[in-house]
């Protein structure tokens, strides 16, 4: 393992030490910063989604920023504005939120959908157009949003076409019980994320970025991969399969896998293992899965089964 696998590594003990007992979790959302994508969670409150965020902002150095989703946020909040200060007899721009390395969206599906697409757009884009005036945010930038469980009370979905932006999607989860033991035992504490030390800078995750695009993939198992995105499209209970960017998603899913193992090609159990994170939140059920109570993710292993990864000699 290299010396750069080795800082991820650090990174990610950093955040276990503050989020207990979801080191699977934490790897998941490690590598997709590395992939350059944004994190969906879906998820109760009182989890831990902040404290995960606000950790690896800490281990990795990252400018951090928290936006509270209400009705009433607009979308000049997340891209910023011009006010005019008298001392300068002049309007001046005022950043919004996004501009930061790693912004926390807490309960995206509270707000307006004008509101929610401000924000989808900057996370494609990696840039803001305000007042007819261009503007990069900060490099890396990346996105942790997190909304309330279907159904919710005061909640407004994200369109599916919204979805699509977010590289994964995840649950965190309650904490197994000896992690709640460790938790509550420990609450007169000073907080662990306050003890957290940097071990990454943001350059050094911005190399790391760089070098996982030039991760190989085989056409053998570049195949193996899109067969398993284009079964979604072909699937009896799916009204929605996944996109041409769940597949772009999922190549570079894959090759950040490949890359922590140390390894400069991906293989087909980098592929397998990535593609429920990728795949459960871009699809839509059928009726007739929900009369037959299926979940996304009885549906995603089941194509998972069904297609044949190609011999290992092939992926190298």
């Amino acid at each position: 393992m290299g010396s750069r696998q080795m800082q991820v590594q650090k990174v990610m003990e950093q955040v276990n030490r503050v989020i207990l007992g979801k080191s699977t979790e934490v790897r998941e959302i490690m590598l997709a910063f590395l992939a350059n994508g944004h994190i969906l969670l879906e998820d109760i409150p009182g989890v831990g989604k902040t404290t995960l965020a606000l950790a690896f902002s800490r281990a990795m150095e990252l400018d951090y920023r928290r936006i509270q989703f209400t009705p009433d946020v607009l979308p000049s909040d997340l891209t910023g504005f011009s006010i005019y200060r008298r001392d300068q007899e002049k309007f001046v721009y005022q950043e919004g939120s996004v501009f930061c390395n790693l912004l926390l969206a807490d309960e995206i599906n509270r707000t307006s959908p004008k509101t929610q697409s401000a924000l989808l757009e900057v996370m494609e884009e990696r840039r803001v157009t305000v007042e007819g005036v261009t503007r990069q945010v900060p490099s890396p930038f990346l996105v942790v949003a997190t909304q309330n469980p279907a159904g919710s009370a005061g909640t407004q979905p994200l369109p599916e076409a919204q979805m699509d932006r977010f590289m994964i999607s995840l649950t965190i989860g309650y904490p197994d019980f000896e992690s709640e033991l460790a938790m509550a035992m420990g609450i007169q504490k000073e907080k662990a994320v306050d003890r957290l030390c940097p071990v990454m800078e943001r350059e050094g995750l911005e190399e790391i970025q760089r070098e996982i695009c030039r991760v190989h993939v085989e056409e053998s198992v570049c195949r193996y991969l899109l067969e398993l995105v284009r079964k979604t499209r072909e699937n009896e209970y799916l009204e929605r399969g996944g996109s041409p960017r769940a597949t772009i998603a999922l190549v570079q899913m894959a090759r950040a896998a490949a890359w922590l193992e140390g390894r400069s090609y991906v293989i087909p159990e980098d592929v397998e293992e990535q593609f429920p994170y990728i795949i459960q939140h871009r699809i839509r059920l059928s009726p007739e899965a929900g009369y037959e109570g299926l979940r996304p993710s009885d549906i995603v292993e089941k194509i998972r089964k069904s297609v044949k990864k190609p011999p290992l000699e092939k992926a190298i």
